[in-house]
């Protein structure tokens, strides 16, 4: 076995193991929610702060005497 033949043999298990799948580098479609479902929540906070204060502002109306 030569100089030449143990440097050939090293380099096959010295070259580094790219992996199957590209490493995520950030947030991937699959997980966002879908458009419509943000919407709908949006909505839903936007109309429960607004019963909130609907409220809030009858026990100040009526608590003024």
């Amino acid at each position: 076995m030569s100089a030449a033949d143990a440097t050939d043999a090293t380099d096959a298990t010295d070259a580094p193991m790219t992996p199957a799948t590209p490493a995520r580098t950030g947030p991937n479609e699959e997980d966002r929610a879908p458009m419509s479902f943000t919407v709908r929540v949006f909505i839903y906070l936007v109309g429960v702060h607004f019963i909130a204060a609907f409220l809030f502002f009858l026990f100040y109306v009526a608590g003024a005497k």
